[in-house]
């Protein structure tokens, strides 16, 4: 039948019966390998928990301070431009209020993350404890 040897035949012409597992083992190594390789990756990541998406407008108070990031990197307070070393001095006599006010900052969409991150290394610099960011609420009004 298939797995007994025929007749007559010798030795080494005879059916080999037994499960050949060299390629499981090549297979299994080599998926090991590729554990080993990734488990670092993902467990050295930061756990973060990402604020979830508010769309309730927010009404900004009169103390606050609202500055603007246009799509060419120019620095506005309200409407009045200035530059960087300006909006230090500005800030550092923010920062000495009590209670200190919060600053929102605009950023055009177009503008590069540099200038906006000029703005908020400012103010981190300084002091000052509360940024926040303006944007537009999605298309739709909602999710």
């Amino acid at each position: 039948m298939g797995l007994s040897p025929q007749d007559g035949a010798s030795d080494e012409e005879a059916m080999i019966s037994t499960i050949n597992t060299t390629p499981l083992v090549d297979v299994m190594l080599v998926l090991l390998i590729i554990f080993l390789i990734t488990v670092p990756v993902v467990t050295a990541s930061i756990r973060l928990e990402l604020p979830k998406e508010r769309n309730q407008p927010t009404q900004t108070k009169p103390e606050n301070i609202v500055l603007a990031v246009d799509r060419d990197g120019a620095l506005y307070w309200g409407l009045e431009p200035l530059d960087l070393a300006a909006l230090q001095a500005r800030l550092r006599a923010v920062a000495a209020q009590d209670p200190q006010p919060e600053v929102h900052i605009r950023g055009d969409m177009a503008a590069r993350y540099e200038a906006v991150g000029r703005v908020v290394a400012a103010c981190q610099k300084i002091g000052i404890r509360k940024v926040g960011f303006i944007t537009e609420p999605p298309a739709g009004g909602g999710r």
